[in-house]
Parts: C-alpha cells; sequence; structure tokens
C-alpha cells in the first residue's frame, strides 16, 4: 500500500477515533465514580442503588458541561475574544470554582418546588423517581447537544421530576401553578434576554460607532459601559453566585456593586484612553476595547453557572444519597464533598468533550458575533437574570442568553435593510438621474453621523419634484437589500427544543420511573 493511500485512511478514520476517544473518557469518568463508591459504601442502605444513581448523576453532569456551558463563552468564542481551547479552560476553571467554592452546603431535592415530596411516603419509591428523573433529563441533554440545540439544564430538570412524580403519585401530587411560570418563561428569558442585548447594541452603535470620531466617543463612553457592566455583574455574582456563601437582598448587593463599579471606573477611564490612542480611528478598534471585559464576562457567567446549575446535576442525587444513609425523604439536604466534586469534574469533562459543537453552534452559527454583539448579550445575560430574580420569574439563562444572540442578529438585519432601503428611496428621489450627482451624495451620506444623514435626506425630498413613496413602492425597494442575518433554521431547531424539552423529559422521566419500579419490586 502506497504512503500517500494510508494517509488518505487516516484522515478517514480520524473523526471515528476521536469520538471514540470522547465516548472513552466520558465512560473512565463514570467507571471511576462507580469504583470509588464501591471502595467508599454508606454506611447504611443500599450501596448498589447509590451506585447507580451517583453514576447517572455523572451522566447528568456530563451532559450540562456539554450542552448548558456554552451559553456562557460561546459569544465570546464567535466574537473572537477568547479561542475555543482558552473558552473551555476558562468555563471549566470558574464552573468548578463556582460549584465547589459558592454552591453551598445544603440543596433543594426538588429543584423549584416542582412536586410535593411530603405526598411520596415511601423512601423506595422516592429514591426511584429522582433517579428516573435524573436519567430522563441527562438522556434529553444528550439528544439536544446532538442535534445541536442548546436546551435548558433547569428545565430538563424539572420535566424529569415533573414526569417521574406524576407517575410515582398521581397529578394532584405536581405544583401546577409554579409550571404556569415556567411554562411562562419560555417566553420572557428569550424575549427579555434579546430586548436588553439588542437595546445595548443600538446603544453603542448612537454613541460609538454612527459618529464621525468614533474613538473619540469610545474614550468616553466606553468607561461608561464597563461601569454598568460592572455594576451589573457585581451584583449578579452576590445575588446568585454567592448566594449560598453569603445570602443578601437585592439592595445591599446592589450597593456594594455601585461601590465597586464607581471605583473601577476611575482605574478604567485612564486605561480605555490610554489604549484609545494607538489605535486607528475606525470600528474594528472599537470592537478591540471590549476584548478583556468579554473574557471577565465569561469567566463570572461561567462562576455564577457553577455555583447555581451544578444543583441540576447534584440535588437529586444528594437527595437519593440522604433517603439511603439516612433514611428520610427531606426537601433540603446536605451536599457530600464526593456528590459536589461528581457534579464539578462531570461538568468540566462533558464541556471539554462534547462542548465545542454547541459553542460553535451559539457562538458562530446563529448569526455573525463582534466583540460589540458579544458584550451586548453578555450583558443581557446578567440583567436578565437580576430582574428576573426581583420579579420572583423561574428564567433560564440558556435562553435569555441564546434569546440576547437571535436579538442582536434581527437588530442588524433590520438596520441593515433599513439603511439599504434608505440608498434606494435616494436614489428615487435624485430627479436629474445624474449618476455622477447620485455617486457624491451617496459617499457624501455613508461618511455623514446619523444626525447629519437626517438632514441630508429631507433636504433631498424637499428638493424633489417626485412624489414620497408608496407602501407598494418601499416593499419593492425593501425586497432589493433584504438579507437575512439570522438563521432561520437554527430559530425554529431551537425555539421546537425549547417548546418540548419539558413534556419529552417528563415522559421519558414517567417510562423510566415504570421500568425501574418494575424491575425492583418482587
Amino acid at each position: 500500500m502506497k504512503f500517500k493511500d494510508i494517509n488518505k485512511i487516516e484522515k478517514a478514520t480520524k473523526n471515528g477515533r476521536d469520538e471514540l476517544f470522547r465516548v472513552g473518557m466520558a465512560v473512565l469518568f463514570i467507571v471511576g465514580i462507580m469504583i470509588f463508591l464501591e471502595a467508599n459504601p454508606p454506611s447504611s442502605g443500599s450501596s448498589t442503588l447509590l451506585i447507580a444513581a451517583a453514576m447517572i448523576g455523572g451522566y447528568m453532569a456530563l451532559n450540562i458541561g456539554a450542552n448548558d456551558v456554552a451559553n456562557n463563552v460561546g459569544p465570546a468564542v464567535g466574537s473572537q475574544a477568547l479561542t475555543l481551547v482558552g473558552a473551555i479552560i476558562i468555563a471549566a476553571i470558574f464552573e468548578s470554582a463556582g460549584a465547589l467554592i459558592a454552591g453551598g452546603d445544603v440543596v433543594s431535592t426538588i429543584k423549584k418546588g416542582i412536586i410535593d415530596p411530603a405526598q411520596i411516603v415511601d423512601i423506595d419509591t422516592f429514591i426511584w423517581l429522582m433517579m428516573a428523573a435524573l436519567l430522563a433529563g441527562a438522556i434529553w441533554l444528550n439528544v439536544a447537544t446532538i442535534m445541536g440545540a442548546p436546551v435548558s439544564t433547569t428545565h430538563s430538570i424539572v420535566g424529569g421530576v415533573l414526569g417521574a412524580g406524576i407517575a410515582a403519585g398521581g397529578m394532584g401530587i405536581a405544583n401546577w401553578p409554579q409550571m404556569g411560570k415556567i411554562v411562562a418563561s419560555w417566553i420572557i428569558s428569550p424575549l427579555l434576554g434579546a430586548i436588553i442585548a439588542a437595546f445595548f447594541l443600538y446603544l453603542i452603535k448612537r454613541t460609538i460607532t454612527y459618529k464621525t470620531n468614533p474613538i473619540e466617543s469610545a474614550k468616553k463612553i466606553v468607561p461608561i459601559l464597563l461601569m454598568v457592566m460592572t455594576w451589573t455583574f457585581s451584583t449578579y455574582i452576590i445575588l446568585k453566585g454567592l448566594k449560598k456563601l453569603w445570602p443578601m437582598e437585592f439592595l445591599p448587593a446592589a450597593g456594594i456593586g455601585a461601590i465597586i463599579s464607581i471605583i473601577l471606573f476611575f482605574i478604567i477611564k485612564p486605561l480605555i484612553a490610554s489604549v484609545a490612542r494607538k489605535l486607528p480611528n475606525d470600528k474594528n478598534s472599537v470592537n478591540n476595547l471590549f476584548t478583556i471585559p468579554l473574557i471577565f464576562a465569561a469567566a463570572l457567567l461561567s462562576f455564577a453557572h457553577g455555583a447555581n446549575d451544578v444543583a441540576n446535576a447534584v440535588g437529586p442525587l444528594a437527595a437519593i444519597n440522604e433517603a439511603i444513609s439516612g433514611g428520610v425523604i427531606a426537601a433540603k439536604t446536605h451536599i457530600p464533598l464526593w456528590v459536589m466534586m461528581v457534579g464539578a469534574i462531570g461538568i468540566s469533562l462533558g464541556l471539554a468533550l462534547y462542548g465545542p459543537k454547541l459553542i460553535k453552534t451559539v457562538g458562530t452559527e446563529i448569526t455573525e458575533l463582534n466583540k460589540v454583539r458579544a458584550f451586548s448579550i453578555a450583558m443581557a445575560a446578567s440583567i436578565t437574570v437580576i430582574i428576573a430574580s426581583q420579579l420572583g420569574l423561574p428564567v433560564s439563562s440558556t435562553h435569555i442568553a441564546v434569546g440576547g444572540i437571535f436579538g442582536v442578529g434581527f437588530l442588524r438585519e433590520y438596520l441593515k435593510n433599513s439603511y439599504g432601503e434608505t440608498l434606494e428611496e435616494i436614489k428615487h428621489h435624485h430627479d436629474n438621474n445624474n449618476p455622477e450627482a447620485v455617486e457624491k451624495f451617496l459617499n457624501e451620506f455613508k461618511r455623514a453621523t446619523l444626525e447629519r444623514q437626517n438632514e441630508l435626506l429631507k433636504k433631498l425630498k424637499e428638493k424633489s419634484t417626485k412624489a414620497h413613496l408608496t407602501k407598494k413602492e418601499r416593499r419593492a425597494l425593501g425586497k432589493i437589500y433584504r438579507q437575512k442575518l439570522v438563521k432561520r433554521s437554527h430559530l425554529l431547531k431551537i425555539a421546537a427544543a425549547w417548546l418540548i424539552t419539558v413534556p419529552v423529559s417528563a415522559l421519558l422521566a414517567a417510562l423510566i420511573f415504570y421500568m425501574i419500579r418494575g424491575m425492583m419490586l418482587p
């Protein structure tokens, strides 16, 4: 066989080898959990049940890392503020730190109060219920990751607990008003994320990039934006990331955040001015001013996610551990260190092995992101969570981040198409149809500030003898410049995945519960 042919065979089998390595590492992690518990069995109760539950919890943690963590770092990767490898390293470190440092000692056994555990009187039934919920949520996350759809980990486990709970205790066990809030969050989360992200992007365009001297404008505006970012992220971390270490109400947290942001403003302002003086006076230079803030945003979002969402993997496992070793069904339970380690290591490993697919989807495949757009999405993520927490709305960080991406994408579409229509309208209002005159006006128009553009357009319409465009003519002009900057196929796929997450997880959990009960009953 020729050397060239061997190279072709190696290239053809590379993907298979990579996939085999990923599967092997995931299996090794789950087997490692089994070996650890075999060597350290519970002081009482069934070690077999606990080993099975821990392995399922590890599988769940892997899938959280593969799917959910991408939302925190995807925009930074898509904007090239971080490389893919750098993003994975930062996310793995800060997710683990958030879980281990601020994950807390106690966790709710029933996430979001979806079912009433008091109605489950039999400990074995409770254990089977939680195992079924964990496994169903993990399977759905796995399927969603394969499909390339970022879905909510919280909604996956909520669906699992709901379905298994109904299978175990009937329809009356469910907290339906709470489920109504979660259904409402399917709409509220992405809409809030989209609106806030689009607002910040438009604000930056109006105050910086649409100006004739964007760098000079950036010297004044960027420090203020970073001060707002510091306030929101400080408040966000205190309220969500550190709430189990240092519980605090909104007003004190906001006050501390304000003090930190004001101090940082006076440090950042001269630094921004110093850096800006060395940059060319264009939009790309403005983009570069947001690189370091985006890296910090990715790290802080990962920390808060690790502190909060690791409970999705270890909460049910901690409940099972308590039920087996303590013989009680508790609404809240202590988290052993080994349980938290399963969550932290599993999430980090899942991110490293399978996260790149969803990071690329979130960062590059929905719409094109630059650093300003990614900054707007990061701001939307933190502000939306703060607003929602004060209103008592159970929003999803996944839905917020992805909604923010769609928000900036659709704003770009609107602005781009509106500008294209305006250029066609300028040509329409030139009575003499002189190509040179049209070109001269267009060049002046493109270089002008937004305010000056409005003045030029108004004067042109006043001079023109042609009637104003009808709605039909405007639609025709719009089609000439119509550009789609958001992939509709991704919008439909992700929206469909969001809508079916809870029902599919619930159905899977009910089926798994019946299967486990059938095997365990004599």
